[in-house]
């Protein structure tokens, strides 16, 4: 409430710490469908703060200049602009951590890089290729800068949302993040395993199924059981591949959405007669989605 109404003015973003601050003017599905309506405006307003555009403009400026990892993470401007385009931006501090990763050979069987269960430590890695010694900096085609910076702008902006409604930035990561997944080539089972190991998505995935906080002390193949027969029960299929479909993805955010709202309620059911009436409303609703 007394959030500036959606137009240019408004979506041009206000003086913040980030200078840019999103416009979120309601919570929930709701809200998420005002943010999606407004998104390219929003993300345009992002991408034109002044504070991102010194740094896009000096991450271009400087990066063909950068031939080793030590050299990257020596760089606390660069390496921001680099770790942010991952949604790494919380490792900027661990400069030693984040060398390790970069320097690691990914394709030596039992590597460092190889043995961690993030797999955008993977892709940052594979991204610059220290750690491959059949790869050079030379061989950095001319559309790195530009693919990097691009996903810093996404990644940046999701940040910003995040400072507001954390949720919101979890379902934005899970728009992007799982339809990815769904287009790579690889096993049901190692999508399922994906998930699971990646937080945000790990996330999603337990509020929207209501999943008790000892969900994850489970084997990880019953993991994937619990989660595929809910999945069955809300898309009618448990697979991965569906969210090739954006309006499978949109189904999940959906239920993403209702459930949190109902988690909430169930946290502060001792409240009173008026909060548990609305749990149970909320779980009919979650009735009706899974049918």
């Amino acid at each position: 409430a007394g959030a500036p109404a959606p137009g240019g003015a408004a979506l041009r973003g206000r003086a913040a710490p980030m200078s840019f601050q999103p416009i979120l003017p309601l919570d929930g599905y709701v809200g998420w469908r005002f943010l999606q309506k407004t998104l390219d405006r929003q993300q345009a307003a992002a991408s034109a703060a002044p504070q991102q555009q010194r740094d896009e403009a000096y991450f271009r400026e400087k990066i063909a200049s950068i031939t080793s990892a030590e050299a990257l993470v020596a760089d606390r401007r660069l390496l921001s602009v680099a770790l942010t385009a991952f949604g790494l931006q919380d490792d900027l501090p661990n400069r030693a951590y984040i060398q390790k990763v970069l320097e690691s050979p990914a394709k030596e069987e039992g590597s460092f890089v190889s043995r961690l269960a993030d797999r955008r430590y993977k892709q940052l890695n594979a991204a610059f290729g220290f750690g491959d010694p059949y790869v050079s900096w030379n061989q950095i085609d001319d559309s790195f800068a530009d693919r990097m910076i691009a996903a810093y702008r996404d990644r940046s902006f999701e940040v910003a949302v995040g400072t507001q409604n954390e949720s919101m930035r979890l379902a934005l990561n899970l728009q992007r993040d799982l339809a990815d997944l769904a287009a790579q080539d690889s096993s049901e089972l190692t999508r399922w395993y994906t998930i699971l190991g990646t937080g945000s998505l790990r996330a999603v995935f337990e509020t929207a199924f209501l999943l008790p906080s000892g969900f994850g002390a489970l084997d990880l193949e019953r993991q994937v059981e619990i989660l595929q027969g809910r999945m069955a029960q809300l898309t009618g299929s448990d697979t991965i591949s569906q969210f090739r479909d954006p309006e499978a993805i949109d189904t999940l955010i959906r239920r993403y959405f209702l459930a949190g709202q109902v988690k909430a309620i169930q946290d502060n059911a001792g409240a009173g007669s008026g909060a548990l009436t609305l749990l149970q409303n909320g779980q009919a609703s979650l009735r009706g989605i899974l049918g």
